[in-house]
């Protein structure tokens, strides 16, 4: 057999590239800490376990997630056969019962006969081999530390937040009502309505909750895509009425009037019995969650299931360090996936750990590496983790922005259209370059 690749981290990204390595005939050892060793974050051993939202984003045509899901379908990518096996209803989003996704990447990656698991806690980059660092968010205090000294220096950090999850037969029913925003879907999401009184009670108590203090971290920077509710209600009044909790495309069936605020709450598996706060990530405290929360109509008994949290999510300088490719510039033999590199979302760190695993894989062959082509989803992600920024290197999730703009100027609709059709033409010519060499199978 070929070299062997080492794959550290069996989240979304290092399940995707311990998959995509064996399946192009190399042999992986795959090393998770779990559930030796566990973070503040997971509770079981599962690989591929979604500590934060039960969505992976939009899965309508036309959108930048819909492009990279396209795009993964199109590549065998293992978590997107798992995801699609385990969706639950959420309009046009894709959204999976969390419990029977993990089961089934765990599943699907132990039923490979190339990948040995190894249920230990990596404690640094191994001196030699082919290795992936796909530790994800929550890498631990020890191979953080280990994986700044072997990089030169230290890491950037931000702190994500996950939102409530309500157990469904603790909310008065009477109170809300299921719907999907312009009635697009089938009624995914229930909706808890809020008139002007209400919603200015509930601001109020938001703004002036305490929240979790954060001893053992030494600064705090929020992601923008995952700021705290409370975080952004302090910047007004009316934001949440523009952001989670804005009432446009709702009808509320009682009235038969667009409601001045709505919270809405969406099925975290298949029976519905959980049902998570859309938008509500938070750092509330335990108490002030449920005395604030259960203001909002339906939720006056609401059994809370899962508290919202506070995280650090770790991540590394990735234009100073990275490759197009994923591998490091100083150490090839080195590759990063995940969140660690600076991609944010699930499917954006399964989509590094797909690049990379090919990648290791292909360098374990002697072959030539592939450089994904910018125009598509997967190959701007790569981009942006491996050119250096205008300004701070931040996380980012798949965006239009990242795509390369049309040739000829166009307004925002038909530049997307544009933008798409050039990510499937360019997607199309990478893989009939590659036909019948390593990407085939």
């Amino acid at each position: 057999m070929p070299n062997e690749v080492t794959v550290i981290g069996a989240g979304m990204a290092g399940s995707e590239a311990a998959w995509q390595a064996a399946h192009l005939g190399v042999r992986v050892k795959l090393v998770e800490m779990r559930p030796a060793v566990s973070t503040p974050a997971h509770s079981t051993p599962d690989f591929a376990e979604l500590v934060c939202s039960n969505s992976l984003g939009s899965d309508r045509e036309g959108t930048a997630p819909g492009l990279l899901k396209e795009e993964l379908r199109s590549l065998g990518s293992v978590v997107m056969q798992c995801a699609d096996g385990a969706r639950v209803p959420a309009g046009q989003a894709l959204a999976v019962d969390r419990t029977l996704f993990s089961a089934g990447v765990t599943r699907q990656v132990e039923s490979m006969s190339e990948i040995e698991i190894v249920r230990e806690q990596a404690l640094g980059i191994p001196d030699e081999g082919i290795v992936i660092v796909a530790t994800g968010p929550l890498t631990s205090p020890a191979l953080a530390g280990e994986i700044a000294r072997f990089l030169g220096e230290e890491h950037l950090h931000f702190f994500d937040a996950a939102a409530p999850i309500i157990d469904s037969d603790s909310i008065d029913l009477a109170s809300a009502f299921w719907a999907s925003r312009y009635d697009k879907g089938d009624a995914d999401y229930l909706n808890c309505p809020m008139n002007q009184a209400q919603y200015d009670g509930f601001w109020q108590a938001l703004v002036s909750a305490d929240v979790s203090e954060l001893h053992e971290f030494e600064s705090l920077r929020l992601f923008e895509g995952c700021m705290p509710v409370e975080e952004l209600a302090r910047r007004g009044r009316d934001t949440l009425r523009f952001g989670p909790m804005k009432p446009v495309g709702l009808v509320d069936p009682r009235t038969g009037k667009r409601p001045y605020a709505a919270v809405q709450l969406r099925k975290e598996n298949t029976s519905g019995s959980l049902l998570n706060i859309v938008g509500f990530q938070t750092r509330l405290t335990r108490s002030e969650q449920r005395r604030v929360f259960r203001m909002i109509p339906g939720l006056a008994q609401a059994e809370f299931l899962r508290y919202g949290m506070m995280h650090r999510n770790t991540y590394i300088n990735g234009p100073a360090h990275l490759c197009p490719t994923l591998s490091l510039k100083r150490t090839p033999r080195v590759f990063m996936a995940g969140q660690i590199t600076g991609v944010e979302g699930y499917l954006e760190s399964t989509a590094t750990g797909l690049v990379a695993g090919v990648n290791a894989a292909l360098m374990a062959h002697g072959a030539e590496l592939a450089v994904f082509p910018r125009a598509t989803a997967m190959g701007a992600l790569c981009w942006h983790v491996s050119t250096p920024a205008a300004g701070d290197y931040q996380p980012m999730n798949v965006n239009f922005g990242l795509l390369p703009a049309p040739a000829v100027s166009a307004r925002r609709n038909e530049k997307r259209a544009r933008q798409i059709s050039e990510a499937r033409a360019a997607m199309s010519r990478f893989m009939e370059g590659r036909r019948g060499h390593e990407l085939d199978r």
